[in-house]
């Protein structure tokens, strides 16, 4: 099985400028998602094309230097107003103009570092076994949600049972929520090209530790972000 991990980085960035390359733990942030990727070809066969797709010329010395293959993303495709697929899709016409066959696209957001090391092979490996068309990577949440009263002396009301609240250590997989938190997707090739869109098909949940829902939003994430790769595993020079 083939899968092409593509990991937009635009050299734009309006909450954090060049936030791609923000040190994080001593290292570029996109350096993170890089090395985890690579993970994914440890003791396989190297199935796991992974390509950070850039305008940027910084950008792309750095994810050259840690190993991933570096896609030259057209100007127009590297604006403000973007849209991701139509990156992913340039992406993948790049790969398969030279004559790979593509089974699984991945979209790995370098804005969220922090992931397990075999997160990424576990996901390749969900999707290949389970035959889904898209894989949403999602973090687990109490069902413990409100809504605000819809009109003036309504009553607010809860997505759970208030009379009968479970216990948290209680919870069963089909009572939580799970919020898609943009870690990653994993696609199949046909649903790109059909649909334009990363989600389609038959569609499934690929559930992250909660540690993993850590995003790079602000410079305070990042004593966030530190931590928990620290705890994970990660080497932080």
């Amino acid at each position: 099985m083939t899968a092409l991990a593509v990991i937009p980085a635009r050299g734009g960035s309006k909450g954090i400028p060049r936030k791609n390359l923000l040190p994080v733990g001593g290292q570029p942030l996109i350096a993170w998602t890089i090395r985890q990727a690579l993970a994914a070809n440890e003791d396989r066969e190297g199935d796991v094309i992974v390509a950070a797709s850039t305008e940027d010329a910084e950008i792309a010395e750095v994810a050259a230097s840690y190993g991933a293959r570096v896609i030259e993303r057209p100007a127009e495709l590297a604006e403000d107003t973007t849209p991701t697929e139509p990156v992913i899709l340039h992406a993948m016409d790049v790969i398969e103009a030279e004559g790979t066959a593509l089974d699984a696209v991945l979209l790995l957001q370098a804005t969220s570092p922090v992931r397990r090391p075999d997160t990424i092979r576990r996901a390749i490996d969900q999707f290949r076994e389970t035959g889904v068309e898209s894989l949403v990577g999602v973090v687990p949440e109490s069902p413990f949600f409100w809504r605000p009263p819809s009109a003036p002396g309504e009553s607010a009301t809860a997505a759970y049972d208030p009379q009968h609240r479970p216990r948290r250590q209680e919870l069963t997989p089909e009572q939580m929520h799970y919020f898609e938190n943009g870690s990653l997707y994993v696609t199949a090739p046909h649903i790109y090209r059909t649909l334009g869109n990363r989600i389609g098909g038959r569609t499934d949940l690929f559930v992250l530790d909660e540690v993993e829902g850590v995003d790079i939003d602000t410079v305070a994430d990042v004593a966030a972000a530190e931590s928990m790769l620290s705890r994970l595993g990660w080497s932080i020079p």
